[in-house]
């Protein structure tokens, strides 16, 4: 056990081995730029400038974060009330996901419309008009996309990639995506009738001062996330593993349209 995790138990009350892993590691645990390397796994992400500014921009804003939500928890046990640091933590939070959302949406669209490309055979006709595009203006972010669409040319096997790392990133993407529509547009995601109860009141997390959001489906809570459970779930990301299957994707889709009986065993890990 680490120094850090030592102090986090004493201070938390995290009540586990020295053999077994907490369920947050304390920020001077986890390795500097892991959560940028683990959004650079991904297919045609890293080659992306513009990409990969904002996977470089989300994880320099999630370490000033950890520290800043473990010192709200820090306060939060020795005043016994809420810190009014709490406050500007949900804000920063809130503008956080929103940018990881952004990030994951843009980048699951791309590679969703090269796949599809590739499958009608509009490869060739893409690449073309992005040459032309390229004629009056070319830049950083159009030449990454033209290298692209000559990859797949190249090796068509890349599509199968690209397939395994949307199924690989579709569960935490699509919690994500719920989360993030009930912090932006007070809504239930895919059920815009229905208003969920404050959407954006978010409980500090005693492990690891994270505010938890509930993720409502009208009466039914089905689950929390927190902002750190977020980019653990994006530090996590094993790329090598097989992808989930389609039978449990759909499985979790029915689980998220609500009723259900609880998270597929894959997602009910702490990380």
């Amino acid at each position: 056990m680490t120094e850090s995790q030592f102090d986090d138990e004493e201070l938390y009350g995290c009540e586990y081995s020295p053999e077994d892993r907490p369920c947050y590691l304390a920020p001077g645990d986890i390795p500097d730029g892991e959560l940028r390397s683990a959004l650079g796994q991904l297919c045609f992400l890293q080659s992306d400038p513009y990409f990969r500014t904002q996977a470089f921009n989300l994880d320099m804003t999630d370490g000033f974060l950890m520290e800043l939500e473990y010192a709200t928890l820090r306060e939060w046990f020795e005043t016994e009330r809420t810190p009014p640091r709490a406050y500007f933590l949900g804000a920063q939070s809130q503008m956080w996901i929103f940018a990881t959302y952004e990030l994951l949406r843009s980048w699951r669209e791309w590679v969703s419309e090269v796949k599809k490309w590739s499958a009608n055979g509009g490869l060739d006709q893409k690449l073309a008009s992005l040459k032309n595009q390229a004629k009056d203006f070319s830049h950083f972010g159009i030449e990454a996309k033209i290298g692209q669409l000559k990859a797949v040319i190249k090796k068509p096997e890349l599509v199968l990639l690209i397939e395994a790392h949307l199924d690989h990133t579709y569960v935490s993407f699509k919690k994500l995506e719920f989360l993030r529509v009930a912090l932006a547009k007070n809504q239930v995601s895919g059920k815009p009738k229905l208003i969920p109860s404050m959407p954006t009141h978010g409980r500090i997390n005693k492990e690891c001062g994270a505010l938890d959001y509930e993720l409502q489906n009208g009466i039914y809570i089905i689950g929390q996330m927190s902002r750190r459970d977020v980019a653990d779930a994006i530090r996590g990301l094993d790329l090598t593993a097989a992808p989930p299957s389609k039978e449990n994707l759909a499985s979790f889709d029915t689980y998220m349209k609500g009723p259900g009986s609880g998270i597929p065993s894959s997602e009910t890990s702490c990380a």
